[in-house]
């Protein structure tokens, strides 16, 4: 499993452009988050990202902040302890661009 020791906010920057597009940090100190909304043409199709989003989460026992609208979805990660962005949350949000793709 991935460490989740908080990165440096270079170590951020530098993970944050190889991620992909629409992946930005949101919040701020202890609440500083990487978040991307995905876009989706109905709500049976944002359901389905979710379980998958889900899914995944179980899987890396790391679960993100989900916000769920009829067409898009609102994936934040950040690392709770210790409070920070680690290299779980980009793990994570790697595999979930990948689901977009």
């Amino acid at each position: 499993m991935t460490a989740r020791r908080a990165l440096s906010p270079t170590e951020v920057v530098t993970r944050l452009s190889k991620l992909g597009n629409g992946w930005a940090l949101a919040g701020s100190g202890d609440n500083t988050a990487i978040e991307k909304t995905f876009k989706f043409a109905n709500y049976h199709e944002t359901i389905s990202f979710v379980n998958a989003v889900a899914f995944i989460a179980n899987k890396l026992d790391h679960h993100p902040d989900l916000s769920v609208h009829y067409s898009r979805c609102v994936v934040r990660w950040r690392t709770h302890e210790p409070p920070g962005i680690s290299a779980l949350d980009f793990d994570a949000a790697a595999r979930i661009e990948a689901l977009s793709q």
